[in-house]
């Protein structure tokens, strides 16, 4: 499943439905598909979703970066996020409410 996040405010971004419905339960939504979130909500759900990755970021162990099943470079959950914070922070600043849909 892929999920779409959309804003007047910004471009779509669609990103895999499993790393979705995980940053959308960092920012304390319940994780449903399709929803949304209003304006007035935005800007506590961007920091929340912050905190959420400042946290991830802590335990997350500088080993290999490497994942030991398939040798494919790890992706963390903070580079995950960039593209929906950044979606989250214009949706902020032009007061518009964020929608996502499968």
């Amino acid at each position: 499943m892929l999920v779409t996040f959309k804003t007047k405010a910004y471009a779509n971004i669609t990103m895999f439905g499993d790393v979705a419905v995980k940053l959308l339960r960092m920012m304390g939504h319940s994780g449903t598909v399709p929803s949304a979130i209003l304006a007035d909500d935005v800007p506590a759900a961007l920091e929340r979703l912050k905190s959420a990755v400042a946290e991830e970021k802590k335990a997350e162990a500088p080993e290999d970066p490497r994942d030991a099943d398939d040798g494919e470079p790890r992706i963390s959950i903070a580079k995950r996020a960039l593209p929906l914070l950044e979606l989250l922070e214009a949706a902020a600043q032009k007061h518009c409410d964020v929608m996502w849909e499968s």
